[in-house]
């Protein structure tokens, strides 16, 4: 193996590292950002919103634009492109700017992920998988889990900018490293006359508005708000015709042969749950640390942080295991691990912070790292070098809408139990109970110093302190329901067929 393609693979692996930053790295720092653009709460969620909607179109795209341009000049414009656009939104000034912007740099980025995939399963020989394979599994789960806790430092101590411009320099790097040393295949143009335009319309309108209203419909009832309805209808009537192209042009957008793979299939189908995992739950830490505790960005990226450093811990065990035992086994206890996690939170109290949320990070951390190394593998190990382009795209593409999908069903879930729960707890605590008038008294006797006010300023902390016990509730509901769903996941993986060993081969693809 030369030395020239293991840096050039590395400077792929950490721009995509970075690529996949920034898609968490703004989440514990979105109030701040709200301020300094003088957003309302309603269009601040755009901040990742338009960033995931850009790149889960680009990821598919990409196995295309690689066959297209190659890797290396893909790659190094993707990295060009990020870095630009990472200063861009650095000096937006309004939301819409930063909205164009991030759009911008989720629709770049966004090549960059596949192409470190499809790298790592051809230009390294299948001896040396169980290196290579830990590393942008750890890449690949490590970067969105420890977004917060970076985002968190960034802003806390120098301002919400840097969100953006920490990314200059490694970008430069990454674009020229790329650009010169990169040579695992040669560009075809010939391929640019028989583009499938109609088949990247339809692929935009399907993927960009099913990201649009799994992202806006949970807090907007769903179909009762109209942009929400319009997606959704462009969505499918999009979609069907997207899969009709696919199925039916000469020279499709996209290629789904791959799914003709048992192996990837399956791969791809806990793929896809594996990202309602790992973008869910770094969407609810951070969610009950601000709703509940009242952290800052600070506060709940340190908190958030033991996840990330068990994964970093793991990676080489994780590669170690992957040699000496059957990959459906590691996958096996990594899920059950991850429900084992979940399952703990569900104890959840309004008084649970950093030590009491240690063991359910320390056991999502192992689950996620023992999970994706094996299901990449899997995925991935045994494709024709040929496919390996697109199908690396497809394969990604199955994680990111697995947390689009998760984080609508979390959100979803959480709305409707929460409902419940403030129902069932105003009826427990009505006035004709002797408990709620002795509490009451209790606050107002506390508040008395306010003289008239007193009586309101009990009613409101009384309210308040339902409202937060209805949301401690609801979050361990949600931790409940990714309970059953790893538990679940965990027992269908009698269907994938056995692959072999990590590293058991000598001979390369």
């Amino acid at each position: 193996m030369k030395t020239q393609t293991i840096i050039a693979f590395f400077a792929m692996v950490f721009g995509m590292f970075m690529s996949i930053l920034d898609i968490q790295v703004v989440s514990a720092s979105l109030s701040d950002i709200q301020a300094g653009l003088s957003a309302s709460s309603d269009e601040i969620s755009w901040v990742q919103t338009s960033y995931l909607i850009a790149e889960v179109i680009m990821i598919p795209l990409s196995g295309f634009l690689a066959r297209l341009l190659s890797t290396r000049w893909l790659f190094a414009g993707a990295a060009a492109g990020f870095t630009i656009s990472s200063f861009l939104c650095a000096t937006a000034t309004s939301m819409d700017q930063m909205m164009v912007y991030r759009a911008i740099q989720g629709f770049i980025g966004g090549g960059m992920i596949p192409s470190v995939f499809s790298a790592a399963f051809t230009i390294f020989p299948r001896s040396k998988q169980a290196i290579v394979s830990p590393i942008i599994g750890l890449v690949a789960t490590l970067a969105p889990t420890i977004g917060p806790t970076i985002g968190g430092y960034l802003t806390e101590y120098m301002s919400w900018h840097w969100l953006f411009l920490i990314n200059i320099i490694p970008g430069i790097i990454v674009t020229i490293t790329t650009g010169l040393l990169i040579d695992f295949d040669k560009p075809n143009l010939s391929l640019f006359k028989t583009f499938d335009w109609y088949g990247l319309i339809s692929m935009a309108g399907f993927l960009g508005c099913m990201e649009y209203a799994l992202e806006e419909g949970p807090n907007n009832d769903w179909f009762a708000d109209r942009p929400v309805l319009i997606c959704t209808i462009i969505c499918i009537t999009s979609g069907l015709f997207f899969f009709w192209r696919v199925l039916t042009a000469a020279n499709p957008i996209v290629s789904l042969s791959a799914f003709r793979d048992r192996n990837f299939a399956t791969g791809s189908l806990f793929s896809f749950i594996l990202g309602i995992g790992l973008y869910g739950l770094t969407y609810v830490y951070p969610q009950y640390l601000g709703i509940v505790r009242h952290y800052n960005s600070l506060q709940i990226g340190e908190t958030m942080f033991v996840s990330g450093l068990t994964m970093f811990f793991m990676a080489p065990i994780t590669g170690i295991l992957s040699r000496k035992i059957d990959l459906r086994i590691l996958m096996f206890v990594g899920l059950t691990l991850f429900a084992s996690g979940t399952w703990v939170a569900t104890g959840l109290t309004k008084d649970w912070d950093f030590w009491e949320l240690f063991l359910p990070q320390v056991l999502r951390g192992m689950g996620l790292m023992m999970s994706m190394v094996p299901i990449t593998n899997i995925a991935l190990g045994t494709l024709n070098p040929a496919e390996m382009k697109n199908a690396s795209g497809l394969f990604n593409l199955t994680r990111n809408l697995g947390g689009a999908v998760g984080l609508a069903l979390i959100n979803t879930a959480y709305n409707a139990r929460l409902d419940l729960h403030l129902q069932r707890l105003h009826d427990g605590a009505n006035w004709s109970k002797s408990y709620t008038l002795e509490y009451m008294q209790t606050l107002q006797n506390a508040f008395s110093s306010l003289g008239d006010t007193a009586q309101t300023a009990a009613l409101k902390q009384m309210s308040l302190l339902v409202r937060q016990q209805a949301s401690v509730m609801s979050f361990a509901d949600t931790f409940f329901l990714l309970t059953c769903m790893f538990g679940l996941t965990a027992c269908f993986i009698v269907i994938l067929k056995k692959p072999t060993a990590m590293g058991g081969g000598g001979g390369g693809h």
